[in-house]
């Protein structure tokens, strides 16, 4: 059985809590059930293709006109990395239509880029998942991205088989950083209360959502969007240099 008061939190700068900090809250004993997992940035590699396939979206769609608005739509893309991309795209664009518009080229230029340069997982993240199946935990693998571009992600890295659950933002109702996802995934998973659950993620978005659904632990991990004091601030009570580290934080090694 791995409990939450098994875990060791790191004792640096970069953790978000301390070991006694920790300590004084007198945490009570609960057995971890679900591991939600982001996708991009988490378990999978990035490598800056996100930024890519909306700079070409952008170009292709036309919802950006001049070399300013181009940089201000990254930053703000950047900034808001992890929730669903369509809501992302509703805010930049002027219509409901343009952004429709936009966030399917998204979609078609981030296929696009995935098929010529593959997916590739995030080193030790596979590893991560059987460990987790191993040790009776359920895992969720979750997404700002459509369901197509998710599945097309899961058949490139052949982990249908090895997770319990996936979900997109239109699975749950509301994408990131609201908790729909993480709460989504305790129901459909039959978890026996929230705070069993701990959200894994790279972005503030990721820390927001799974604080927001009351999550046992929220893990940041460095490998994505956002830097450590970034997911601090968003409410991580761990940060991680990657995923491969989540197994000893949770006291499966």
């Amino acid at each position: 059985m791995t409990t939450f008061d098994d875990i060791i939190l790191d004792d640096t700068e970069d953790a978000g809590r301390s070991d006694a900090a920790l300590a004084d809250e007198e945490l009570e004993t609960i057995e971890i059930e679900l591991v939600v997992l982001d996708m991009a940035g988490t378990t999978v590699k990035d490598d800056g293709v996100v930024e890519r396939a909306f700079q070409l979206a952008a170009e292709r769609s036309g919802i950006t006109r001049t070399e300013a608005e181009r940089a201000d739509a990254l930053a703000y893309v950047r900034a808001t990395m992890g929730q669903s991309k369509i809501d992302v795209f509703r805010v930049l664009a002027d219509t409901e239509e343009d952004a429709v518009r936009a966030n399917d080229a998204f979609e078609m230029a981030y296929g696009e880029i995935a098929a010529a340069e593959g997916v590739a997982a995030i080193d030790g993240a596979e590893d991560v998942l059987r460990e987790l199946r191993e040790a009776g935990v359920k895992i969720a693998l979750t997404t700002g991205f459509s369901r197509g571009t998710q599945d097309v992600l899961l058949d490139a890295l052949g982990w249908n088989d090895l997770v319990d659950l996936t979900l997109s933002p239109a699975d749950a109702g509301r994408g990131r950083p609201f908790p729909d996802l993480p709460l989504t995934a305790l129901l459909r998973t039959s978890v026996s209360r929230v705070d069993a659950v701990v959200v894994v993620g790279d972005t503030a978005s990721d820390m927001l959502s799974g604080s927001a659904a009351g999550a046992g632990l929220v893990v940041g991990v460095l490998t994505g969007a956002h830097d450590a004091a970034t997911l601090e601030e968003a409410g991580a009570d761990v940060i991680l240099n990657s995923i491969a580290d989540l197994p000893a934080v949770l006291g499966l090694r």
